[in-house]
């Protein structure tokens, strides 16, 4: 068998998505995603199963981030929660914000690279509410939002 080579600059990492990971769904002012929502309609997912407390990454992150540095990743893409940052597509939500400057700092002092996303389908459902993508409106509070995360 051929050895495989990478090219110069190749990052091994691993990838998350909010919702998935984090759990603490009613935590430090986070309000619903549509993920929320759709999970607690009967018979959507199976077992009921909801984001909570998935791997519990809000509180365990610091662990998470020395096994992946354990494991030599160079990269963690992770997506950041709209509704963590700006609950109900509103005003800023300080201890969200917090939240990913922690671990974008932890990861950074494991020399992993944090290559985070802005939206991972978890739309603020008061959004949805309104009208979803469909309303110009939440175009709006989109870029309220990644204004808020530089």
């Amino acid at each position: 068998m051929e050895n495989i080579v990478f090219p110069q600059g190749f990052l091994w990492g691993a990838a998350t998505a909010a919702f998935q990971v984090e759990g603490a769904t009613g935590v430090d002012g986070r309000t619903d995603s549509i993920w929320d929502a759709f999970c607690r309609l009967p018979g959507k997912v199976v077992g009921g199963d909801t984001g909570e407390p998935g791997a519990d990454h809000y509180r365990r992150f610091e662990q998470d981030v020395a096994m992946m540095a354990d494991l030599g990743l160079k990269a963690y893409r992770f997506s950041i929660a709209w509704p963590r940052v700006r609950p109900d597509g509103g005003k800023v939500n300080q201890a969200g914000l917090d939240f990913y400057r922690r671990l974008i700092d932890t990861l950074l002092a494991h020399d992993i690279v944090p290559w985070p996303t802005l939206y991972h389908w978890d739309l603020p459902q008061t959004l949805e509410e309104a009208g979803g993508w469909a309303n110009r409106d939440t175009a709006f509070r989109f870029a309220d939002y990644a204004a808020s995360t530089v």
